[in-house]
C-alpha cells in the first residue's frame, strides 16, 4: 500500500465503494468489506478518510461535479430553453444508467443509517437540480416556449419524473435502464 501515492489511494477506494454500491441487492456496506475488497486493514481506509461517511461524501463530490459540470456545459451549447430542459432530463437519466453505483447515492438507499448530512447534501443537490431546470424553463418562457406561471410546477414535476426513473433503475437490479423510452415521455412532460 505505501507505493500508492495518497491521492490515488482515495480514489481507488471511492471506485471500490462505487462498485460495492453496484450489487443488486444493496446490502449495507461496512468498512470491513471495504477493506477486504481493497485487500488492506480498515486502518488502512481511515488513513484516507476520518470516516464512513466523509468516503460517502466523496462520492458525492464525483456526482455533483460531474453533474454541475455536464448540466453548465448544456447551459453553454444550447441557446433553446426548452432543448436545455431536455438535454439536462436527459443527462441525468444517462448519468445513473452509467453509474449504477451511484444511482444508489442518487436516490439515498446507500445511505440509510448513515450520516444523516449526507441525505441532507443529498437533498441539497435536488434543490440545485431544479434550480438549474427552472432556468432552462424560464428561458423557454422568456422565447414563448413555456408559460412564465408553470416554471416551477414544471421544474419540480421534471425532477420528481427523473428520480422516480433513478428509483425504477435501482430496484429493478439496474436492469430497467432509466433512459428506456424516455426520450417520449420527456416530450410528453415538455409539451
Amino acid at each position: 500500500m505505501a507505493s500508492t501515492p495518497p491521492g490515488q489511494r482515495r480514489l481507488q477506494i471511492l471506485q471500490a465503494l462505487a462498485a460495492m454500491l453496484e450489487q443488486p441487492k444493496g446490502e449495507k456496506i461496512t468498512t470491513a468489506a471495504l477493506a477486504a475488497r481493497l485487500g488492506v486493514s480498515e486502518a488502512a481506509l481511515y488513513r484516507h478518510f476520518a470516516s464512513k461517511a466523509q468516503m460517502f461524501e466523496g462520492l458525492i463530490e464525483f456526482i455533483e461535479s460531474s453533474v454541475f459540470g455536464l448540466i453548465n456545459q448544456i447551459a453553454d451549447r444550447q441557446a433553446d430553453g426548452l432543448a436545455q430542459t431536455r438535454d439536462i432530463v436527459g443527462m441525468l437519466l444517462n448519468f445513473a444508467g452509467s453509474n449504477p453505483g451511484m444511482t444508489r447515492v442518487l436516490i439515498g438507499d446507500a445511505l440509510v443509517n448513515e450520516d444523516e448530512r449526507l441525505q441532507q447534501r443529498m437533498n441539497q443537490f435536488y434543490d440545485r437540480v431544479e434550480l438549474a431546470l427552472k432556468q432552462a424553463l424560464r428561458l423557454a418562457a422568456a422565447e414563448g416556449q413555456a408559460h412564465e406561471t408553470e416554471v416551477g410546477a414544471r421544474a419540480g414535476m421534471l425532477v420528481g419524473f427523473v428520480i422516480g426513473r433513478w428509483h425504477r433503475y435501482a430496484k429493478s437490479g439496474f436492469k430497467l435502464h432509466p433512459t428506456q423510452d424516455a426520450a417520449l415521455q420527456i416530450a410528453m412532460l415538455l409539451n
